[in-house]
């Protein structure tokens, strides 16, 4: 016998013809070019791979590690899934948490020659050339798994940089297209190994309809993860990449299909030796819809429940925050690409029954059309807990004609996804009270009041005053109580006698306090100081504030003084495990100590005094109790309290959209008729129910130590007549602690506030203010 014949070697005549093709193929491009390209031209893999030259794509990042990935939203517990974002389902995994099926059964059906061809599978191309230009059959692929990489990476950034041309280039049926891919996938299998390629492809590969990725497969198909996928769950999914609309083994129709398609994929598996033939008998046996374990995916703040007003808080706050992006497209991408893990403040109890307290105290449907909106904070830290609103979180156009449902989360702020605000009365009261202290007063000081106050009374730099008057009253039309104190001004919640404090402090004092304490209006985001939109009305609460805003504030009451920005997200951290920076809450001791216990001590005597006005914030088991309520004519009524160092609340009511058409009495709520509603008839019941129901949950120990009066701010102390001259005269005291329930003591002043979507309004209103 004669020699054997000696293995081809790479020779400078068939480098020379590659080198050719090359050349060819970049000056004449197009059909013409591609004849070049057959297999014929290309001879060996091995040479292909050796002489083609580096082929650079600009801005094109074919990193096989980095892809798009959702991103992930979770409680304060970091394992209660609250949404996913993404604008492609996918979450990337390295190829060793890929089984070993899954790896077998995507190169059996998509390329069985992967492991040893050059980027190109040289007998696929050639095949596919003969039976679409020669024999003039079908029109066949041929593609690599390394070439339908490179399409997708192509396709991915043509869409992140939304280049329509890029686009159509990047999915074009031609043999122009088809060659470009062939030439960079050689460049590809030059820089990375078939294991890395590999893993690309089954990271970016489409799955289904928006279901990209082995791993969301996965889980969404079978409720595992890719790492346990087994021989029946791989052949399905690799199935499922010819065709992702018409082999969805989800979609009933398609299921006969789709078995027939996984069918398919064993037995290739089985004739490349990956499964033996019982392992095939078994599997095609097997009935595709029994191997389906469906995993719903919750794609943004829509479906995610009761959940849903709190996730869209969060993602306004992403976009809102320099901390993600400079720009709002920036973030929204990093929210929908970035495979983050955002672990929220949001604490699933306080949440649950919080929506649950909102819509029994008015059902969604009730004929009243009122709207209750409450928020709950952590005080000291700042941490948003929970919202609660009578409505259905909806943003589809739909909600327009359902009154249950919004989008709109009226208890934060415009910015946030929420209204313009809410006049809350004399809830604002207690800033008065911390205000008075810090300008070296006591409480216990007895002030000359009046019904009528020279706007110029209030006068400071940002307010001049005019030649009007404002004119307040107490409850009901009633007149005022002269002489009282500060501390019976806000046990009894009079108005005259903030009037008075108003005119001795200035507004410029009051609003410094309110800004010290985190006040902010809601539509402008501005603060009073920085505004200079001062009226002596907003002494009762004519301002236009969120229930967030507030229950921040009284969570300042609630932490001896500490103030801190509301805060949604506690930490993230990216697709590579990296922590980003988060807004902080920037806690800082803002008021005295000493001031918040006395003004604490002055709050719990509204709610056991006979005359006070906090009764219904009264909590089961003798826990001590402290709130404020507040009634804005017939516009809105709201209530805040707390649970020392443990939690902050405050609820609004009222008709958010239209407050001057539909006014907030002589109409019966949740079957309920009352000719006059105030605060302490619905908003503050339902801060009071639901901590009770809170408390249960959490057991949170009983503390009744809190709300200490310090003797400096308690000490009888002078008579302030009107504009702050001094009188000696008899002092009254502040003594009692009786439990029974004091009577609906009311008050009538001037509001001039408007709530949420209106603006405000003229000196000229005026307002039932009490309870």
């Amino acid at each position: 016998m004669g020699p054997m014949p000696k293995k081809k070697s790479l020779t400078l005549q068939r480098v020379l013809v590659l080198l050719l093709a090359y050349i060819m193929l970049a000056v004449c491009g197009g059909v013409a070019a591609s004849v070049l390209f057959v297999p014929g031209v290309i001879g060996a893999n091995k040479a292909a791979k050796a002489v083609i030259p580096s082929l650079k794509v600009e801005n094109v990042d074919f990193d096989v590690t980095s892809l798009p990935q959702k991103s992930t939203m979770y409680a304060r517990d970091g394992s209660t899934v609250i949404a996913t974002f993404y604008n492609q389902n996918r979450i990337v995994v390295p190829l060793k948490k890929i089984s070993k099926t899954m790896q077998q059964a995507v190169v059996a059906r998509e390329d069985r020659r992967f492991w040893t061809h050059a980027g190109v599978d040289v007998q696929g191309v050639m095949r596919a050339f003969v039976q679409t230009y020669l024999v003039k059959g079908s029109q066949q692929g041929g593609s690599s798994l390394t070439q339908q990489y490179v399409k997708n990476v192509l396709l991915m950034q043509a869409i992140e940089d939304d280049d329509s041309i890029a686009q159509y280039h990047a999915t074009e049926d031609t043999i122009a297209r088809k060659i470009r891919e062939m030439l960079i996938s050689v460049q590809m299998e030059k820089k990375y190994s078939k294991a890395e390629i590999l893993q690309g492809y089954l990271n970016i590969a489409q799955f289904g309809n928006n279901l990209y990725g082995v791993e969301t497969a996965a889980q969404r198909y079978f409720s595992v993860s890719a790492a346990d996928l087994n021989v029946v769950q791989s052949a399905t999914i690799a199935a499922i990449t010819k065709n992702p609309s018409l082999y969805d083994p989800l979609v009933e129709e398609n299921q006969k299909e789709s078995e027939n398609q996984r069918n398919i994929v064993l037995k290739l598996m089985l004739q490349e030796g990956y499964i033996t033939q019982k392992q095939y008998t078994e599997a095609v046996n097997t009935p595709l819809k029994d191997t389906l374990k469906a995993q719903d995916v919750n794609v943004g703040c829509q479906d995610t429940g009761d959940y849903a007003y709190f996730c869209d808080f969060v993602v306004h706050r992403i976009q809102n925050s320099e901390e993600f992006g400079k720009t709002r497209a920036e973030r929204n991408k990093l929210l929908q690409e970035g495979g983050l893990k955002i672990v929220t403040t949001l604490d699933v109890e306080a949440n649950s029954t919080m929506m649950e307290t909102a819509r029994n105290t008015i059902p969604p449907d009730d004929p009243s059309g009122m709207e209750i909106a409450m928020a709950a904070v952590k005080p000291g830290t700042g941490e948003v807990l929970s919202f609660g609103l009578n409505r259905y979180y909806d943003a589809t156009p739909a909600a327009a004609n359902d009154p249950t449902k919004t989008s709109q989360n009226y208890a934060v702020d415009l910015a946030d996804g929420g209204g313009s605000g809410w006049t809350i009365g004399s809830s604002w009261k207690p800033i008065n009270l911390i205000a008075w202290m810090e300008a070296g007063h006591s409480i216990n000081d007895n002030l000359q009041t009046s019904t009528s106050y020279p706007t110029t009374d209030f006068a400071c730099s940002n307010y001049s005053g005019g030649a009007d008057s404002w004119n307040v009253s107490n409850a009901m039309g009633a007149g005022t109580v002269n002489p009282e104190s500060p501390f019976l001004g806000l046990v009894r919640s009079h108005n005259t006698t903030q009037a008075s404090m108003g005119a001795i402090l200035k507004l410029c004092k009051v609003a410094d306090t309110a800004t010290e304490l985190g006040y902010h209006d809601a539509a402008t985001g501005e603060t009073i100081d920085k505004t200079q939109v001062y009226t002596p009305s907003m002494m009762i609460g004519s301002v236009n504030v969120s229930p967030l805003t507030m229950a921040s504030i009284f969570a300042v009451y609630a932490s001896n003084g500490v103030q801190c920005n509301p805060i949604a997200i506690s930490k993230v951290t990216d697709k590579d495990g990296n922590d980003l920076k988060v807004p902080s809450a920037n806690c800082h001791q803002a008021v005295d100590k000493d001031i918040i216990q006395t003004l604490a001590y002055t709050l719990n005597q509204g709610t056991v005094r006979p005359d006070g006005a906090g009764w219904s914030f009264r909590l089961a088991d003798g826990r001590k109790s402290f709130g404020k309520t507040g009634t804005s004519e017939d516009l809105a009524v709201s209530g805040g309290s707390f649970i020392p160092n443990q939690i902050a609340a405050f609820a609004v009511v009222g008709d958010a959209q239209n407050p001057y058409t539909n006014r907030i009495s002589n109409i019966a709520i949740n079957g309920r008729y009352n000719s006059y509603w105030d605060g302490s008839t619905i908003a503050a019941p339902a801060v009071t129910n639901f901590f009770n129901s809170y408390i249960s949950k959490k057991k949170i120990p009983i503390d009744n130590d809190y709300g200490q009066p310090v003797s400096k701010y308690t000490t009888t102390g002078k008579y302030l007549g009107i504009g702050g001259r001094t009188f000696s005269v008899p002092q009254t005291t502040t003594n009692g602690n009786s439990q029974s329930q004091s009577s609906n003591n009311q008050s009538q002043s001037q509001n001039t506030g408007q709530n949420n979507t209106q603006t405000q309004g003229t000196n000229s209103e005026q307002s039932n203010d009490g309870q």
